[in-house]
């Protein structure tokens, strides 16, 4: 697995402290961009939260998440949350480092009292003291919230800093883009009252050294979801169950649950979103199709990373994006002057370099700044990379709609059927179509979008359009 490493540098650890009749939560920011540009150690907030005990319990879940490999329990995790502040709301992420969990922690404008928040996005730092001390809070006593140095801390930092370096494997990159484009597909299929969330969460296994492999299944029963053994009309996918163990951090706070997925009777696993509505906020864990099945391996980016159009659109779109809550690609195509379909195409790519993410609850998407870039991506994608050289080897033959493809001593077929590329290949036959397209169908839509062998041949050796 490739990896890079990402040092996070802190003025201190961050703190949950007792201050007169409430508490402080002090969470420390990294570097991180904000509207002004890049900042060492940007503030996003400060005031008190409305619901303190849903809060700690909601961010401890998140960085669970974080610390946490589902497929492999034996190695750990290491990478803190990202926080982004979209003017009305903090957003706590993270990925397990198995990357078949994605998890955020929407705190919204009710949530923070009311308050607004500042713009942006960074690392947080969650220690295990930290994690200890949240642990601990009971009650509903007064707590105040500070994301990022207090002001006097600020003419002081070059005191000493709390320094850590994390891998950044790049699945993680490519996961954090598959999620977004797999949860932008997804409509509400059932929503629970809190008694019957909580019963039903109770119920469901907890890890016991390693998340099941089994693919299972629920359907909506009057207020309730039921068990079932196949995917019937309705059913919902639920593969590891045990990996929703984080939910049980919220469950005394819990007002609903509410799940998300693809539409239509499902033929194969699928992924599945799986919301705790709070007071003033919600927790959200989306699943992988499969315990052993990160989301870095579904392919539903490589349409997009493949033309050089939307290349170009996204550059155009990043510079109307402005840290929106909700971004509207209705809005983006009238401002832009580009059909809504390549707008769409175009967020997907920002997606790829981490700058825009997406909301089931909103069903839209929201800016935020991850430091990762798109081409960094297309790099480490290795169906595109393949995809790029066998264009670059002029290995593609296309006659109408289908086309024969030279890969090593075996030539394959590629026909456009339904709207969809099929190929002869074993990845085809395999997935059929579930995790994307092979690089032989990459590489035919490459070619039949008007792709030359030698713009092919520049991507493959500089990492892409930039």
């Amino acid at each position: 697995m490739t990896r890079s490493m990402q040092a996070l540098a802190y003025t201190r650890p961050s703190v949950l402290s007792s201050a007169g009749d409430g508490g402080l939560l002090g969470l420390e920011t990294s570097g991180g961009l904000t509207p002004a540009g890049a900042e060492a150690h940007p503030t996003f907030f400060s005031g008190f939260l409305a619901s303190p005990g849903a809060a700690a319990r909601g961010l401890l879940a998140v960085a669970d998440v974080a610390g946490a490999r589902y497929f492999d329990p034996n190695r750990r995790a290491l990478l803190d949350p990202v926080v982004t502040g979209n003017g009305d709301r903090l957003r706590f992420e993270s990925f397990s480092g198995c990357c078949g969990v994605y998890a955020r922690l929407d705190v919204l404008r009710e949530g923070l009292g009311g308050a607004d928040t500042g713009h942006g996005t960074t690392n947080v730092d969650v220690n295990n003291p930290l994690r200890e001390a949240l642990s601990r809070l009971t009650g509903q006593s007064p707590l105040h919230l500070r994301v990022g140095p207090q002001e006097m801390a600020v003419t002081t930092l070059d005191g000493p800093v709390v320094e850590k370096k994390v891998p950044l494997p790049e699945r993680w990159l490519r996961g954090f883009a598959e999620a977004q484009v797999a949860t932008a597909g997804f409509d509400l299929r059932a929503e629970l009252p809190a008694g019957e969330a909580v019963r039903f969460l109770r119920s469901l296994p907890r890890s016991t050294g390693g998340a099941s492999r089994e693919v299972r299944w629920v359907v909506p029963a009057g207020r309730t979801l039921r068990p079932t053994t196949r995917p019937a009309a309705g059913a919902i996918c639920l593969p590891g169950p045990e990996r929703l163990t984080a939910l049980q951090r919220v469950l005394r706070h819990a007002t609903a649950l509410r799940v998300y997925g693809p539409a239509g009777v499902p033929g194969a696993a699928t992924a599945a979103a799986w919301e705790v509505a709070l007071p003033g906020m919600r927790l959200t864990l989306t699943l992988s199709p499969g315990t052993a099945r990160g989301f870095s391996g579904e392919g539903g980016v490589l349409e997009a990373l493949a033309t050089d159009e939307a290349v170009r659109d996204a550059e155009l779109i990043s510079v109307l994006l402005a840290w929106e809550p909700r971004i509207d690609p209705a809005e983006l195509a009238e401002r832009s002057g580009l059909p809504a379909e390549r707008v769409r195409a175009a967020l997907v790519r920002l997606g790829t370099a981490g700058r825009v993410g997406y909301d089931v609850a909103d069903a839209a998407y929201f800016h935020r700044e991850l430091p990762y870039d798109a081409d960094r991506a297309e790099r480490h994608n290795p169906r595109l990379v393949s995809a790029r050289a066998l264009v670059a080897a002029g290995a593609v033959t296309v006659s109408g709609e289908s086309a024969s493809v030279v890969s090593g001593e075996r030539t394959y077929r590629v026909r456009e059927a339904g709207g969809m590329l099929r190929c002869t290949c074993a990845w085809w036959a395999d997935h059929q179509g579930r995790r994307g397209p092979c690089k032989h169908a990459l590489a035919f839509r490459m070619v039949r979008r008007g792709a030359t062998a030698g713009a092919a041949a520049g991507s493959a050796h500089t990492g892409g359009v930039r």
